[in-house]
């Protein structure tokens, strides 16, 4: 397993954020493709070359891109305008030699309904265009459990939305068992947020530094290694004061986990 970062979590500029993780030894790094410099219509191809020299010079490469267009896919007349531009951010991920791009697609519904079947349709369309290119659309888990997730998925009749494994979410947003999670998910994991938390029962979450909320790494992590997952761990700290310390102690926690267990 490998290490990487979001690089919006240092709060910096592209380029400073990928000098940053490089001095971190971590071996790749997530970007957000969705607006500002990496969004596909600012990306011209001497701007591609430039974000790629940056990484070759700096010994990184992107682990994933951000997809996320904040709005999930469970609007009928949104739909078309963010689907296409999905597609456009998986063209240029491609371009990166990146096949993956993560991104939310709302909360899937418990029961059948026409929203549902909405999403239902956004996705494959986007499963199959993924598939066209041999590439893949990473869901993010949280917004429901895990077993809710891998019925959609396994409705869809492609395989190119799978599953961007984030256990912090599982355990603030659903209290689901993010190791339960990786068994009932597995054949649909291809990347993962490292992240923590706490759920709070007067309501709500606290994101918490690794290893300080309830995601039981000792156990998470093995489970990862059990299906053979050898993709990144990759870290996403979205809030607290001192962002870059935070990020440091991260990469300190999973080499210390990665050394514990051997891999």
């Amino acid at each position: 397993m490998k290490i990487g970062i979001r690089i919006e979590s240092f709060r910096k500029n592209f380029e400073e954020s990928v000098k940053l993780a490089a001095s971190l030894g971590v071996d790749g790094i997530q970007a957000n493709a969705t607006y500002g410099e990496l969004a596909p219509e600012n990306m011209t191809e001497e701007k591609i070359a430039w974000a790629q020299k940056i990484l070759d010079d700096n010994g990184i490469v992107f682990s994933a891109i951000c997809g996320d267009l904040g709005h999930g896919f469970m609007d009928k007349e949104k739909n078309p305008a963010l689907v296409e531009k999905s597609k456009r951010i998986l063209d240029l991920a491609k371009k990166f030699g990146c096949d993956i791009v993560t991104t939310h697609i709302g909360t899937v519904p418990k029961e059948e309904n026409e929203v549902k079947q909405v999403m239902r349709d956004a996705c494959r369309e986007l499963a199959v265009y993924a598939d066209s290119i041999g590439s893949c659309f990473a869901v993010e888990t949280g917004p429901e459990s895990a077993v809710e997730l891998f019925d959609f998925l396994e409705s869809l009749g492609a395989m190119g939305v799978r599953v961007n494994m984030d256990p912090a979410n599982l355990v603030m947003c659903v209290k689901d068992d993010p190791v339960k999670a990786v068994d009932t998910l597995k054949k649909y994991i291809v990347h993962t947020h490292a992240k923590d938390g706490i759920y709070l029962e007067e309501g709500g979450y606290k994101e918490m530094p690794l290893g300080k909320g309830y995601v039981d790494f000792d156990k998470y992590l093995p489970a990862l290694h059990e299906i053979g997952f050898d993709g990144y761990l990759t870290i996403e700290r979205e809030c607290g004061d001192n962002p870059i310390d935070d990020v440091k102690l991260a990469v300190d926690f999973l080499r210390e986990k990665k050394a514990k267990f051997g891999f």
